[in-house]
């Protein structure tokens, strides 16, 4: 099932979306929920929900609607994940930017390096990334599978953790490189206004497959990360694992996973984004998210 935050003309809505059909349908909200319904009461509400939401009549045209970032105004800080691929942790390392490795045989991390983004960073499909003049001068692109919490927990075991998933979305981990270096940590980098574009949509976690998921990048149309979940050092159930030692994960927490190899400052002279640059992420089985830099 897919689900996204739509808006019309009386606001935000939740609804169930067909891409294939390109038509959506809006959650009418049940008597228990609070008012405006938004995508965290779905999924804090969704074992009552679930078995009640179909798509009946013949929706709304997806043409019609604005596509918002599925969860638009995160409660808590996204929880994010560095050097998760294999094929990007030696890009990393190589770049020269890399203040967690010393050498070539510290660039696959033993254990997942966890840092966080601001819930303003958060923009939707469509939407504009702001270009940081006078900030940055050195943006780049990551694609990410966002792993959306469902059910709240604390020191969750791997052989427990995917109970605690609601779905899958994509994230950019759009990224100051230049700022990145120079605090030797990753949060200001990351965290600037507009810097998490999201979407288009929720896919519950019954409708990905994550032992074989395309993540690609293109930006203008050339293709620079293509690569698959199948890379990853640290799977789902391990960085739920990790990140709720101590800490109680709540619905609606957002995990970004990693990015793959291509990303702009991999390249040899780096290929960072300027304004104007059109960014598309496709992951298998959830979507197209695609944004532009606005200068």
């Amino acid at each position: 099932m897919k689900l996204a935050t739509i808006r019309r003309e009386d606001g935000a809505r939740v609804a169930l979306v067909d891409a294939d059909k390109g038509r959506v349908w809006p959650i009418e909200p049940p008597a228990w929920a609070p008012k405006p319904f938004s995508m965290a009461d779905v999924i804090r509400g969704w074992r009552d929900l679930r078995d009640s939401l179909r798509a009946e009549g013949e929706g709304i045209p997806l043409s019609q609607v604005d596509l918002l970032a599925p969860i638009p105004h995160p409660q808590r800080n996204l929880m994010c994940v560095g050097k998760n691929y294999f094929d990007h942790a030696h890009e990393f390392t190589r770049s020269g930017f890399d203040s967690s490795a010393s050498s070539a045989k510290d660039a696959i991390p033993e254990h997942p390096i966890i840092f966080t983004k601001v819930p303003e960073t958060v923009i939707g499909p469509g939407a504009a990334i702001r270009y940081p003049h006078g900030v940055s001068d050195q943006i780049d692109y990551e694609v990410e599978l966002v792993v959306v919490i469902g059910r709240a927990g604390r020191d969750i075991p791997k052989a427990q953790a995917m109970d605690h998933v609601f779905g899958y979305t994509i994230a950019n981990d759009v990224t100051a490189r230049d700022i990145q270096a120079r605090h030797k940590q990753w949060f200001l980098g990351k965290s600037l206004d507009t810097f998490c574009p999201l979407g288009p949509w929720i896919v519950t976690a019954d409708e990905v497959d994550l032992s074989d998921t395309p993540v690609r990048t293109w930006v203008n149309g050339e293709l620079r990360q293509d690569s698959n979940t199948r890379d990853l050092i640290f799977d789902v159930p391990t960085l739920i694992e990790t990140m709720s030692r101590g800490i109680t994960l709540q619905p609606g927490d957002l995990i970004l996973t990693g990015t793959p190899a291509g990303v702009g400052l991999g390249f040899t002279p780096p290929k960072f984004l300027k304004p104007g640059d059109r960014v598309k992420l496709e992951i298998g089985g959830i979507g197209v998210l695609e944004n532009t830099l606005e200068g």
